[in-house]
């Protein structure tokens, strides 16, 4: 008894081999336990306060109207496309995570590409507000959508924001259906060990019906292999697509065809680096360690240093082509960047995306857990800012000088800002909580014994089958 009350459910099980038994128990502990822990709690906590904070500045600017924010003339895009931008990119990891290196079949994958889709969702969750907003009338937002209405207006569908819906649209679509199709094996896991009916109602209705037979691994596996080939050219679609917002623009700084591949890799710079910000705590606090090991997180930052040093090309690609362009708005527009009323951004941006992940090449600092969640914090930063300078440096100066002026956020700036993040972490707390935040099936594909060298599909069927066998 003594024993029994000293259990922590939350506590990583002695070191061993993860066996089928202990991958369900680690995972499922989670769900299973009648609190979580304190940090959830506090995190929790403070998550929902933020997004107070953000509802409320929402509300607040659509009775005011959007003059509460500093978005002014020249730049009429400020604060509200800089984070849809962020948001949008944030979510590239996940797919990436998900279809690429699944195709590739990179199995290190298995144990962070769960909660990387969820981040995946929730980020373009967050994303979907801001235009909507940006627009001054929340309320009209369906003048944007190709439908007949009482104005007989239509949308310009020549227009990039146009693109963007549709473009979005699809890759929310397409990932939330990967994201629970990957989840229907481990909704059953969870339906079979709940003691609670409510619970086992719910986890058996999105099972849908899941007995773990060889037909419905075949037809599982059929249906991921199509979703990951479909999800596959959405990672360099969309953010091209949103590139173009910017791109097909005569603005100096904007009219550029290098931003396409530019966005698409910093897209997945940044979604890496905040992979990485949430592998870390919920590994820390959800005694996931013998899953989520230094091994990934050490794979997640060499996957860092190759994005990062594709970004730091692209920033000096830039430079290079104002400069052969011979085109003196070009020119200097990316010296305005560097010397000009916004340096400051552009050279935290420098220092954030270019100098901090090249310590990443010391195998000390990218195998140590709090150095890398440091790093992985400075590049989310450092590409928040990176939109900054994309589209406030260059609205702020344009052709004529006389319209020329310097973009101030106001309070409700920040707390729009803030507040989406505390949408996000909401979102993905209660993720944590009580759906699973691991694809038990496919890191039993591939533990040591799970019979991984007999492929992919052997390993899945394999190691859920022995996995419900287990005493539940």
């Amino acid at each position: 008894m003594a024993a029994a009350s000293n259990f922590n459910p939350f506590q990583a099980p002695p070191k061993g081999d993860n066996t089928f038994a202990r991958i369900t128990d680690n995972v499922t502990r989670i769900m299973e336990a009648p609190k979580p822990p304190r940090a959830w709690y506090i995190a929790f906590g403070i998550a929902l306060t933020m997004l107070t904070g953000f509802l409320g500045s929402l509300g607040w600017a659509a009775w005011t109207g959007i003059g509460v924010w500093g978005n002014m003339m020249p730049v009429a895009w400020a604060f509200p496309i800089v984070n849809f931008v962020f948001w949008i990119g944030i979510g590239h990891a996940g797919t990436l995570i998900s279809a690429i290196l699944f195709l590739l079949r990179q199995n290190w994958r298995t144990a962070i590409n769960r909660f990387a889709e969820a981040m995946t969702i929730f980020a373009v969750m967050c994303a979907g507000i801001f235009p909507g907003v940006h627009i001054g009338r929340p309320w009209l937002p369906y003048y944007m959508m190709p439908i007949p209405n009482q104005m007989e207006m239509w949308p310009q569908f020549r227009s990039p924001l146009e693109w963007d819906i549709f473009a979005v649209g699809t890759y929310a679509t397409v990932s939330i259906l990967f994201w629970y199709m990957g989840m229907i094996p481990d909704f059953a896991t969870f339906r079979d060990r709940s003691t609670s009916t409510v619970r086992r109602m719910a986890y058996g209705f999105f099972a849908m019906g899941w007995r773990g037979s060889s037909r419905q691994w075949h037809r599982y596996e059929r249906a991921y292999l199509i979703l990951a080939a479909l999800a596959t050219p959405l990672v360099l679609s969309v953010h091209s697509v949103v590139s173009f917002d910017f791109a097909t623009a005569q603005l100096p700084g904007w009219h550029a065809t290098i931003f396409p591949p530019y966005f698409v890799a910093g897209a997945i710079f940044g979604g890496f680096a905040m992979v990485v910000t949430l592998a870390v705590p919920a590994r820390q606090f959800f005694g996931l360690k013998r899953i989520i090991t230094i091994r990934h997180l050490e794979l997640m930052n060499k996957v860092m240093i190759a994005t990062g040093l594709m970004v730091g090309y692209a920033y000096g690609m830039e430079f290079f082509i104002a400069w052969y362009s011979g085109n003196p708005y070009e020119n200097f527009t990316f010296v305005n960047r560097m010397f000009g009323p916004y340096a400051w951004a552009y050279w935290t941006m420098i220092t954030c995306n270019v100098l901090s992940p090249q310590l990443f090449w010391f195998k000390r600092i990218r195998t140590n857990v709090w150095a890398t969640l440091l790093i992985g914090m400075t590049i989310n930063v450092g590409m928040w800012f990176e939109r900054f300078v994309i589209i406030c440096t260059s609205l702020t100066r344009d052709f004529l000088p006389s319209s020329w002026g310097y973009y101030v956020p106001t309070k409700f700036d920040f707390l729009t800002l803030g507040g989406s993040f505390g949408l996000f972490f909401t979102l993905f707390l209660l993720f944590c909580r009580y759906l699973p935040m691991v694809a038990m099936s496919e890191v039993k594909a591939f533990s040591p014994a799970g019979g991984h060298a007999g492929g992919h599909n052997a390993g899945h069927a394999g190691g859920h089958d022995i996995a419900h066998a287990a005493p539940h």
